[in-house]
């Protein structure tokens, strides 16, 4: 159980910060990127969760504010995973890392709501409608973190699964976009060279 009595130990004021084994790195280097960017994605779900939260007389607002909620507890789980690296010896307790469970219900969610939505026949520009708009902004936060976590596997044994997760949460996080644009119907297309003279 996480336990937070004093907000400040100045500890990290030398640009270093605490990894969840008691090992301290440089917070510009590669692991507080990758979790930092997920706190990041979180927090921005946080906002769709609080547009969602206005409508609670609509079915499907709630179902998806509830599910962006479980999703917000899988990436304090994911921040938690990626903050421990992978150590050789044994532990005192076992460390949190994202399962497989996770990832099949994601793809679940995934192939539930696109079953619904028609085709499509060119990229969309992130829009249509409010919670919308908010999605896709956190849709390419997930994509940074995706893409922050990849590097960092790069360098250091990961768990991989946790690289997966990111993946799938991202598309998941496209489809919802969708679903929230009237399953598709307010979503704007991009017309390649529009503007173009």
């Amino acid at each position: 159980m996480v336990k937070l009595n004093k907000i400040y130990t100045r500890t990290g004021d030398d640009g270093s910060t605490g990894l969840t084994d008691g090992s301290r790195v440089a917070k510009h280097s590669s692991r507080p990127q990758a979790y930092g960017t997920v706190d990041e994605l979180n927090s921005s779900l946080g906002i769709v969760y609080f547009c969602l939260n206005k409508d609670n007389s609509n079915p499907l607002s709630v179902e998806i504010k509830n599910l962006i909620k479980e999703i917000q507890n899988d990436l304090f789980d994911l921040g938690a995973d990626l903050s421990n690296p992978i150590s050789k010896g044994k532990q005192e307790y076992p460390a949190l890392r994202i399962q497989k469970s996770q990832i099949d219900k994601l793809e679940k969610k995934i192939d539930h709501y696109n079953a619904d939505l028609t085709a499509l026949n060119s990229f969309i520009l992130p829009g249509g409608s409010e919670a919308s708009s908010l999605l896709h902004v956190s849709r390419t936060i997930a994509r940074r973190a995706e893409r922050d976590t990849s590097l960092l596997s790069s360098e250091e044994e990961i768990n991989m699964k946790s690289l997966t997760y990111l993946n799938r949460l991202s598309d998941l996080l496209f489809v919802l976009c969708r679903v929230l644009n009237e399953n598709g119907l307010r979503d704007i297309l991009w017309i390649p060279g529009l503007n173009q003279e």
